[in-house]
């Protein structure tokens, strides 16, 4: 990888890290988004997988910022004897402009969000999957222009910084195409929110689609410029 790209997107990481409220769930974010093992991200800095539960779980204080660094510096040395696949994916994101007329609205939480919360502020309603979840982030994607301008690998960029997410796709007549692009993608979101759907209305073929990634479906009947100012106004 790019030394200049990485020393960048290190610097991202570390800064999301130490500079949240919640450092020890920020930090466990980055390590599941890198689908790193607690016990082999404590084995290559030489600490106890114990260590790295009770930062995660704020039971330790907060590590500084040189202790970030490290951690950092090892959940991209990992990634990178493995592939990089993780690498690639965020560098593209933080390294590619967002259409504007695909991609309405994105944003990263530092600390997790309950999917029950999100769900009720817009008004959504459930069609498959459990709402026991916690996401970190949401993106407002008008879903046919995403399908008719995003490669397979472009449509990777909806996904932000984290796939534990909401995915809220407007502009949908069934629902099945969005889930028809995203089980051909490596990436699978936390959730899918169908905009401008009653569950009524939503196509058979999706809540078994849905289950076969263990995706959670809901649906919400607030326009658009609505979800939008409702999830930027909240202070999660």
């Amino acid at each position: 990888m790019n030394s200049e790209l990485r020393t960048q997107l290190a610097e991202k990481m570390a800064g999301e890290i130490t500079l949240s409220d919640s450092p020890g769930k920020a930090l466990k974010k980055w390590r599941m988004s890198f689908d790193i093992p607690q016990g082999v991200l404590s084995e290559r800095l030489g600490v106890s997988p114990s260590v790295i539960s009770d930062y995660e779980g704020g039971r330790r204080k907060s590590p500084g910022t040189a202790v970030v660094g490290k951690i950092v510096d090892a959940i991209l040395t990992i990634d990178e004897e493995n592939g990089g696949r993780h690498i690639q994916r965020f560098s593209r994101i933080l390294f590619t402009n967002i259409d504007e007329d695909v991609i309405y609205d994105i944003h990263d939480y530092a600390s997790a969000v309950q999917l029950t919360d999100l769900a009720k502020a817009i008004g959504a309603r459930a069609l498959c999957g459990t709402l026991d979840l916690s996401i970190f982030g949401y993106t407002v994607v008008n879903s046919l222009n995403a399908i008719l301008q995003l490669s397979a690998n472009e449509f990777n960029r909806i996904y932000g910084w984290s796939t534990e997410r909401a995915l809220i796709f407007t502009n949908v007549s069934t629902g099945k195409s969005p889930f028809v692009a995203i089980r051909v993608t490596p990436f699978k979101p936390r959730c899918v929110i169908l905009q401008g759907l009653e569950v009524e209305q939503v196509h058979p073929l999706v809540p078994r689609l849905a289950e076969r990634d263990r995706i959670t479906v809901l649906c919400t009947s607030m326009d658009v410029e609505s979800i939008v100012n409702t999830l930027r106004e909240k202070e999660w």
